[in-house]
């Protein structure tokens, strides 16, 4: 898609007869979908959150060998991730529905599912889902501070669901024969796979896992958060129930889980109540508010990767797509074709304008403002 900062310059109509005074044509904006078409909508998105939902309820029960492994105490959590199905299915049947996020979501996943890709390039899906999706190396171009940060959160943040989810869930559960260990086995949906000691290492990694997730998550969140209360670019254009919360969110579940470790080892159980209640509250309200704050993009992203394998193959085929005007390549034929069939889907009569580089855009702006608009004020 072109820069958000560039809109697409409008042609410069042909010349009129001498004296008279030539407008800048502007081409219609699209037309909003009708009531019709957002009732359609909300139904199909309401309809994917609750079957979403009961598969996930059904996968718990059976999962969890009819309720036999899950613990009662966990319940509303189990609850939260529900209804974190519900609003990430609600929310992304509404984003696809949109004309320019469908062809992202079809175009990238067919790349992703291409046989034909992996015949051509079998290890291009291994190494973009490592390096865009998992290490994020485009973020690192833009600032090593910010790609180390969003790794600390993003790997933190992947450990605790591993972890929690299925533990909430019933999944997975550690039992000991002595009831106080130190044997423990830990048991998926009642089948043993492995069996600890608690005092030795691999204990120790088992019942601290969290704590080393929010070990990792508070730095990270603290750094993006300081960044947005310093940084004027970020300022200008943040929100604080979609930019700010979901961080401070983060913090507060990852600084109350550990202020629980701190309360068993160091306090003998002082405050646990108050502080298990208030990490629930936390933790409740972040699974219920990931669908509609920043973090939905955590679920947007495999399209994105998708998109960015489309691109590649293109060109491993050498199809790049050159300026009209200057002959600088712009990016692949193919995307530059799908990004034409997103302005038509929209309904945006200045298609054209994405066979010119973003400079080339500029100039011509330029130029039509020079000719024809400030033309019409002498």
């Amino acid at each position: 898609m072109p820069e958000p900062s560039e809109a697409p310059a409008v042609p410069p109509p042909p010349p009129g007869p001498p004296g008279a005074t030539v407008a800048t044509e502007t081409p219609p904006a699209p037309s909003p979908p009708g009531p019709g078409a957002r009732r359609s909508v909300t139904a199909r998105a309401t309809l994917a959150g609750a079957v979403v939902s009961l598969l996930l309820v059904a996968a718990i029960v059976l999962g969890s060998r009819l309720l036999r492994d899950f613990d009662s105490a966990l319940l509303p959590y189990a609850v939260a991730t529900v209804f974190l199905a519900f609003g990430v299915a609600y929310r992304y049947t509404v984003w696809v529905s949109a004309p320019g996020a469908r062809r992202l979501f079809r175009k990238g996943f067919g790349s992703f599912f291409s046989a034909d890709n992996f015949r051509r390039a079998p290890t291009a899906l291994p190494r973009m889902i490592a390096t865009y999706l998992g290490f994020q190396k485009f973020l690192g171009a833009r600032s090593r501070a910010r790609w180390i940060a969003h790794q600390l959160m993003f790997w933190g943040c992947i450990l605790a669901a591993l972890i929690t989810f299925p533990l909430t869930w019933g999944w997975f559960t550690f039992t000991s024969d002595t009831g106080s260990g130190p044997g423990y086995e830990m048991r998926i949906w009642g089948f043993k796979v492995l069996g600890f000691n608690a005092l030795n290492i691999v204990g120790w990694l088992m019942f601290h896992g969290l704590d080393i997730a929010a070990v990792l998550v508070i730095p990270g969140a603290c750094y993006f958060l300081w960044r947005r209360m310093k940084d004027r670019g970020a300022i200008t254009g943040q929100r604080f129930a979609y930019d700010l919360l979901p961080l401070i969110c983060l913090i507060v579940v990852s600084v109350t889980g550990l202020l629980l470790t701190f309360s068993s080892i160091f306090l003998h159980g002082g405050g646990y109540e108050f502080l298990a209640i208030l990490h629930m509250v936390s933790v409740v309200f972040t699974l219920i508010y990931i669908p509609f704050g920043k973090f939905f993009h955590i679920v947007q992203r495999p399209a994105a990767v998708g998109m960015q394998l489309f691109k590649y193959t293109a060109r491993q085929d050498e199809q790049v797509f050159a300026c009209k005007r200057c002959g600088e390549p712009i990016d692949t034929t193919p995307y530059v074709e799908n990004l034409r069939g997103t302005m038509q889907d929209l309904k945006l009569d200045y298609n054209a304008f994405v066979e010119y580089c973003p400079r080339c855009k500029r100039v011509l702006r330029g130029n039509a403002y020079l000719s024809h608009v400030k033309k019409g004020f002498k």
